[in-house]
């Protein structure tokens, strides 16, 4: 009988695997994987921050994956105003940002008395400890960040392929740009949970970029991601409890494992197809 906090997980992992593969398509496709990683070393701080003031001020509001939710928001808000205004040396601001916010995470985790396992679970991931409250918790986040996908579809469609162009058919160019970015900040805090702050970047990109090679029609490229990251999350999550291995990192491992799969299975099609027309031309 499979243990009922290892259903708890995979609910979990599939739940992230929704909105990790919707977001994580528009991530490819505007290609920002620099940015998410900014966004998700930063968050460290917020986590950092809220773990102090909880623990050592007595502050019981102050939850970790709160001061994670801000810090991410904070964190992409800043780069998308950066985005606008200095387009030239962003690589540089983006490292800073990242530098920045896991030093202060760093710093306020040993500020915070017992928070050794809290560190190796905010860079590792918990997955395996995940609660029906937390449960809870990501299933709403996950039906936001949903929603706000299919609401401003389109509008993320044109932003993400044609800035100019969007501009051209009025749409507001910059919030649309602040909301991709928000949504992309709530989905880093939600896998973090999942696999945490050190993988988060593989599960979000790879998933996609794997759907990418088979497809260019952004719905097509959606569906395949959500589908590659929940066979990713559930085989992962299954490896690791057999083989008593880390769940974020099993879990990355078969994300990679899947995209180079992938490229080979490309490879060996277009190579077949290129067989084939030089048997027909011979003809």
């Amino acid at each position: 009988m499979i243990p009922s906090f290892v259903l708890l997980s995979l609910a979990a992992a599939l739940l992230a695997s929704l909105s990790g593969g919707v977001v994580g398509s528009y991530v490819v496709v505007k290609r920002l994987s620099n940015l998410c990683g900014t966004i998700t070393h930063s968050v460290l701080g917020g986590m950092g921050l809220f773990l102090w003031l909880q623990k050592s001020k007595g502050i019981a509001w102050c939850e970790p994956m709160l001061g994670a939710v801000i810090a991410s928001i904070l964190s992409a808000w800043t780069i998308g105003w950066l985005h606008f205004h200095y387009r030239q040396r962003v690589d540089a601001v983006l490292a800073a940002i990242w530098s920045t916010g896991m030093s202060i995470g760093i710093i306020f985790l040993s500020l915070t008395p017992g928070s050794a396992g809290e560190l190796s679970n905010f860079l590792l991931g918990n997955i395996l400890w995940i609660t029906p409250q937390d449960l809870l918790w990501l299933s709403l986040l996950s039906a936001a960040i949903l929603t706000a996908v299919a609401c401003f579809y389109r509008p993320f469609l044109s932003v993400c392929f044609d800035e100019e162009q969007a501009q051209l058919q009025k749409i507001p160019l910059r919030r649309v740009y602040f909301l991709l970015l928000t949504l992309i900040a709530l989905t880093v805090v939600l896998l973090i949970q999942i696999i945490g702050t050190i993988l988060t970047i593989a599960i979000l990109t790879l998933p996609a970029t794997t759907a990418n090679l088979f497809t260019s029609r952004l719905k097509t490229l959606m569906a395949g991601a959500v589908c590659f990251s929940a066979f990713v999350a559930s085989t992962g999550i299954a490896a690791s409890y057999f083989l008593d291995w880390p769940p974020g990192a099993t879990i990355s491992l078969c994300a990679a494992a899947v995209y180079l799969a992938a490229l080979f299975l490309k490879k060996k099609i277009f190579t077949s197809r290129a067989h084939l027309q030089t048997i027909r031309l011979s003809d």
